[in-house]
């Protein structure tokens, strides 16, 4: 084991004082913890870039090609590695790797560390880690040959598992062009069907409210958000409860589990369909069933732009709830039922390989946590 602090060099930043042009849209990349995210590995390029005086007005530490970027506060364990020399703001404890340490290894380290890094997090306001506290921090430190080996090893992993993933994604994108190619664009219906309120076609409701002390090992499950994952129930996070659930709170296969209300707006709106059931399932309060012979239709207009368009409100593109009264005022074309019969058959066969796909993603995975685990603990 060695403390980061002896085998790197840390290094923080600040923010040029945003009033004075002369600092800003300059030739320097400048970073900020809002430009990591959970795909980020090398980083090429920044949002914003500051000038020779903006460097100079904080003197600032340039981060040499191969800085390992973590994120010390909103929020904290945020990683990265610059691909090019850079600056960065105040939110970040940045660590330079010794000749001991290859600095992927220290990567998938910290990677690997997110709930302990923001353990360790200070502060009334807001959670953050000093430098003092990522010096003491203490990592495994085999051979260089080994941290390679480790490194290749999940690298490989992550590269199939990212593949595994765009394929999923891909397979998604030929449901939608298939649905543009047997109906057209809903919003410019060239087919002229038949254009419809979503309440003549479709019933819909929210879900069950329950209290933490309602919830047990023994009880019903109750689905929330996080069990849709790509337009597929997932279990892997469940909430069971005992209480009372009403007959109209039970789902049923061909509904369409849609989130209604979430702090991310950016699923709101996502669907699952429910098939298969080997149990009685409820769904949660801030979920929504909607109950239609037009199901196969519906799985796929709901994730369309001319879905999206009907329920965004005011001057804002983001949807922050969907409600029954929003789905009331929803207009749609509506196909025959053979035309619909027919897409779904091929979004059946589509479904096949989808399956496919995620049990390899979900064994790459598997064995990517199960190596992470074994490798730092």
């Amino acid at each position: 084991m060695a403390k980061l602090g002896e085998i790197c060099e840390i290094i923080s930043g600040s923010t040029p004082k945003t009033n004075i042009a002369d600092y800003w849209d300059g030739e320097y990349c400048w970073i900020t913890p809002s430009e990591l995210n959970e795909s980020t590995n090398i980083v090429n390029d920044t949002e914003r870039k500051i000038t020779e005086k903006g460097v100079k007005s904080c003197s600032l530490t340039q981060l040499p090609i191969g800085t390992v970027l973590l994120s010390s506060r909103a929020p904290i364990g945020k990683v990265g590695i610059t691909g090019v020399e850079m600056y960065c703001n105040q939110g970040f404890k940045n660590l330079v790797c010794s000749e001991l340490i290859f600095n992927r290894y220290l990567f998938w380290f910290l990677k690997n560390s997110t709930d302990y890094l923001n353990s360790l997090g200070r502060g009334a306001t807001f959670k953050e880690i000093s430098k003092k506290i990522v010096e003491e921090i203490e990592i495994p430190l085999p051979s260089l040959e080994k941290q390679k080996e480790i490194v290749s090893t999940l690298d490989k992993l992550q590269s199939i598992i990212t593949h595994r993933r765009t394929q999923l994604e891909k397979l998604d994108e030929l449901v939608k062009a298939r649905f543009v190619e047997m109906f057209g664009d809903p919003a410019i219906n060239p087919q002229g069907y038949p254009i419809m309120a979503m309440s003549e076609i479709a019933e819909y409701w929210n879900g069950l409210t329950y209290k933490p002390e309602d919830v047990s090992e023994e009880g019903t499950v109750v689905l929330r958000s996080s069990n849709i994952q790509n337009m597929q129930l997932d279990f892997a996070d469940t909430v069971r409860v005992c209480c009372k659930i009403g007959g109209k709170k039970y789902v049923q296969d061909n509904d369409i589990l849609m989130c209604s209300r979430n702090g991310s707006a950016k699923l709101v709106g996502k669907v699952a369909l429910i098939h298969s059931l080997t149990e009685p399932m409820s769904f949660g309060a801030f979920m929504m069933i909607i109950r239609s012979q037009y199901y196969p239709y519906l799985m796929t207009y709901f994730q369309l732009p001319a879905f999206r368009s009907q329920i965004t409100t005011g001057a804002t593109t983001t949807i922050n709830q969907i409600t029954g009264n929003m789905l009331n005022k929803v207009m749609l074309p509506v196909p025959d039922m053979e035309t619909i019969n027919r897409f779904a058959a091929f979004v059946s066969q589509v479904d096949k390989s989808k399956a496919v796909v995620q049990k390899s993603l979900d064994e790459a995975q598997l064995l990517f946590d199960s190596l992470m685990q074994e490798y730092f603990g």
